[in-house]
């Protein structure tokens, strides 16, 4: 049992970091419930739209007496607020977001109405950008590839932390990385925005620069390893750098289109 040990230790700490990584994030879709004319109303209001046309938001609403509007902008913009009732399909209201070009924003809130009572949705507009769909021999590997990163990672660290030889952990942790995180990573950024890099210099997208720092750090722990088989800091540092970053939003100050100065319809 206590060979196992470490590699429990690896699977719960890996799935709690991409858990966090999956319900955090400017992309993960807004929840929560309202009360209107004593009905509770479920909602799941999407923040990315992986298609260039209008963006369909629904909330379902079986009541027939209940009706939506929905207000809309292009962000960030001079523009001023559209507003456009929503249109029923059965028991769902859906708010149609103007198609944008990919990496552009619209902001938008939902209200909804039954006589004289109103309620917003949410308290303040919801940012939802669009992108370009990725297809799937470059999204899926990007995945698992950058999966397999911080699972071989992790038990890097734990390995390092116990006194042991990190040596082929090291090794395959950085493998993984170059192949998601810089060759798929880059790919899945093209596809989606047209833009190979969008970290620095030339941007500020939190997902190529956490990529960039946590590569830094496994080559630093692999150099060291390949100097000293018995290395332990520079691998345990590299692995808290990819803990650190994987507790960053994914997407966070991503790609993004800025209607004030691009002449963009």
């Amino acid at each position: 049992m206590k060979k196992f040990l470490p590699w429990i230790l690896t699977i719960l700490i890996t799935i709690g970091a991409v858990f966090y990584t999956r319900l955090t994030g400017p992309t993960v879709p807004v929840r929560g419930s309202v009360e209107l004319a004593g009905k509770t109303i479920d909602f799941r209001l999407i923040r990315t739209y992986a298609k260039l046309a209008d963006a369909p938001v629904t909330v379902i609403v079986p009541s027939q007496e209940i009706t939506g509007f929905y207000r809309f902008k292009r962000f960030p913009s001079h523009d001023l607020w559209t507003e456009a009732q929503m249109v029923r399909r059965g028991d769902t209201l859906i708010a149609y977001l103007p198609q944008q070009v990919a990496a552009g924003h619209i902001s938008y809130q939902i209200t909804l109405e039954m006589g004289e009572e109103k309620v917003q949705l949410t308290p303040e507009p919801i940012l939802l950008r669009f992108r370009n769909s990725v297809p799937a021999w470059a999204m899926i590997p990007h995945i698992l590839l950058m999966f397999a990163a911080i699972f071989v990672g992790i038990r890097a660290g734990i390995a390092a932390f116990a006194s042991h030889k990190t040596s082929l952990y090291t090794l395959l942790t950085f493998i993984f990385l170059v192949s998601g995180g810089l060759i798929f990573g880059p790919i899945v950024q093209y596809y989606a925005f047209g833009d190979w890099w969008t970290g620095w210099p030339f941007g500020t997208d939190l997902t190529d620069n956490k990529t960039a720092v946590m590569f830094i750090f496994w080559l630093i722990a692999l150099i060291r390893v390949r100097i000293n088989p018995h290395e332990r800091f520079w691998v345990i540092v590299a692995t808290i750098i990819m803990l650190i970053a994987y507790m960053i939003p994914h997407s966070l100050m991503g790609s993004q289109i800025d209607f004030r100065v691009t002449p963009t319809p």
